[in-house]
């Protein structure tokens, strides 16, 4: 039986228009809305390459069901910056080199999106359990981690 229900993503409106009440969230981002910032890798929250904000909370698309957040406010790595342009922890990955193949990269930058918004100066620690649910087989994570360094420095400058 199909459904129709509308989600803001990034600040927008959109109809989910002949849909399945049982598909995820990655699922209607990517295939029905034409969102693709979200990757489907594991399918099982592992990998953390799905990663958006619901309600300004950290969760892995691959695991929601889209229908159950419908009310809720959605970003998408496409709706952290706006207007096509890129968002600051987007500037630092290309500045600090932290880009490989960018599979990974959408998810990581919403999580440390989510980071920077709540602890605008975090300890190593800290970025190393906020990125923990975020794989990455390319880069070894070090430039990553100094993306972080520099976000937090942009943001702390006047």
């Amino acid at each position: 039986m199909s459904e129709v229900y509308r989600l803001t993503i990034n600040g927008a409106e959109h109809d989910v228009v002949d849909a399945w009440a049982g598909e995820s969230l990655l699922y209607v981002l990517r295939e029905r809305l034409g969102l693709p910032g979200a990757k489907g890798a594991c399918e099982q929250g592992e990998c953390g390459s799905c990663s958006v904000l619901v309600d300004g909370e950290l969760l892995c698309s691959c695991l929601v069901l889209a229908a159950t957040v419908v009310g809720s406010d959605i970003t998408t790595v496409e709706g952290l910056a706006g207007d096509d342009a890129l968002s600051d922890v987007q500037r630092a990955f290309i500045a600090e080199g932290a880009v490989q193949c960018g599979f990974c990269t959408p998810g990581l930058v919403v999580a440390l999106h989510d980071l920077l918004d709540r602890d605008p100066d975090p300890d190593p620690l800290t970025v190393r359990e906020a990125l923990s649910g975020n794989l990455c087989r390319c880069t070894g994570y070090g430039r990553i981690f100094a993306s972080v360094e520099a976000a937090a420095r942009a943001r702390a400058a006047p």
